[in-house]
């Protein structure tokens, strides 16, 4: 197996094993995967937040008014350059609130976030977090006949 792979096999796993962590609502897992200074993190809505303080206490945030999530990970496509890689996915997010009163599950809310990882390779080989970026997918993109995306309108593809 080629360096190339091994080292995007290594990335995909660092990947999956940062939402496996949220998946938990584990947060000390979770900081495990980022590196230790110097790193930023925009979630859909939100501004940019620097610092290990700010994104660890975000996500901290995020994990006490979430009781459930689960991440379905679609469209992944890796790429490394030397000690730096990129990870593009859709997030295909279920989350749920609270439980009703009598015990069953809360009501469960779908969405889809097109994100942006992207890792370092630390000293000991290892791929961390540097930065994250979720933007929320707004548009339905319903396709015609040819498989090509309707215009919306004058201004193309769901575009109002």
């Amino acid at each position: 197996m080629s360096k190339a792979r091994t080292d995007i096999e290594a990335v995909e796993a660092a990947n999956t094993a940062l939402y496996d962590a949220l998946e938990r609502g584990d947060l000390d897992l979770l900081s495990a995967h980022w590196l230790p200074d110097d790193i930023s993190v925009v979630h859909p809505g939100w501004p940019v937040l620097s610092g290990r303080a700010e994104v660890m206490r975000s996500y901290a945030l995020i994990m006490a008014s979430t009781d459930y999530i689960q991440f379905f990970l679609t469209d992944v496509e890796v790429s490394v350059m030397g000690d730096t890689a990129l990870v593009t996915c859709t997030e295909n997010i279920l989350s749920g609130g609270p439980a009703e009163a009598d015990g069953s599950a809360g009501p469960l809310v779908g969405g889809l976030v097109v994100a942006t990882n992207i890792f370092r390779r630390t000293e000991d080989g290892t791929w961390k977090v540097w930065s994250h970026h979720g933007s929320p997918v707004l548009i339905d993109r319903d396709d015609d006949e040819d498989g090509e995306p309707e215009a919306d309108s004058d201004f193309g593809p769901g575009v109002p």
